[in-house]
């Protein structure tokens, strides 16, 4: 992989703890709430694994928020 590609989901994974960790969800609650693993969840956080569309989507609906608002963050 890449160097920037893993800058990337550095910065995607720790923004996605940030907005669940500001809704007080466990990783375990927000797999609850959308259809995505709990172990898929904890490897985009730490950066260790790449996710789809499909992924990004249920996230957002998960946190309640647009899947907009959870890829509005700098990439450079």
């Amino acid at each position: 992989m890449k160097e920037k590609d893993i800058k990337r989901l550095k910065n995607f994974g720790q923004h996605l703890s940030t907005l669940r960790k500001e809704r007080g969800l466990s990783m375990r609650e927000l797999a609850a709430r959308c259809d995505v693993d709990y172990a898929k969840i904890s490897k985009i956080e730490r950066n260790k694994a790449n996710l789809t569309l499909t992924t990004l989507i249920e996230l957002a609906e998960g946190l309640d928020i647009s899947p907009s608002e959870l890829v509005n963050i700098k990439f450079d």
